[in-house]
């Protein structure tokens, strides 16, 4: 058994993976929330166990088996993220602080006892892909919202889960997992982009833009 601490590094190590292409050190404790000192450390006895490779200034990059705890402590957030909202009516902008504590401590037969119940989902309440029992990831296909150029139509596929005034924000403008929406103006030098859902046009900036992941549609 991997201690929560194992598995909150190997879990942000695979998002950092996943999102910049490797996961630095300095990437690492700032996810964390500590020195570059502790992160280093805790790195080290990550490698010791087997679950990362360890590089000095390069950073970690995980094994097979630091995958494998990282996607399964994956599978049981989105997996509550999905229960809570669907099953217990909470907000989508509080669910992630809560599975962040719950994700450690579901057993195996509860989790898939939940899966079962919500009708074994492909998707979380964000839209992020929820592994399979085998622990497989769809590859990620979307693309960020800010490289749409005006009169491109999308459908909004994912958007980030740790903000809830993001969420909150999101959620009254519509801008919600499978909401479609034109892409009206884009201004220059990184200026916000306009776009209309259902007939009202909404500006976002472009680092909002760029963390939510849209599909292009025909």
């Amino acid at each position: 058994m991997q201690t929560e601490a194992t598995q909150d590094y190997l879990k942000q190590i695979y998002m950092l993976q996943s999102s910049e292409g490797r996961a630095t050190t300095s990437a690492i404790a700032e996810r964390m929330g500590v020195s570059a000192a502790s992160a280093t450390a805790m790195i080290k006895r990550l490698a010791e166990l087997g679950l990362v490779e360890h590089a000095p200034y390069h950073g970690a990059s995980l094994t097979p088996e630091g995958e494998r705890v990282a996607v399964e402590v994956l599978r049981h957030h989105r997996l509550i993220e999905l229960y809570l909202t669907e099953r217990l009516g909470l907000p989508w902008d509080q669910v992630h602080a809560e599975a962040e504590r719950l994700e450690h401590h579901i057993s195996e037969d509860l989790e898939a006892a939940f899966d079962e119940a919500l009708g074994f989902p492909a998707t979380d309440p964000h839209g992020d892909p929820i592994p399979s029992p085998d622990l497989v990831l769809p590859p990620d296909v979307d693309s960020p919202l800010s490289t749409l150029e005006p009169g491109q139509r999308g459908v909004v596929r994912r958007v980030p889960d740790g903000d809830p005034a993001l969420l909150q924000y999101l959620g009254t403008l519509g801008l919600v997992p499978n909401a479609t929406f034109l892409l009206v103006e884009k201004a220059p030098f990184e200026g916000p982009v306009t776009i209309d859902i259902d007939g009202a046009h909404h500006a976002l900036g472009l680092p909002v833009a760029s963390r939510i992941r849209v599909a292009v549609a025909a």
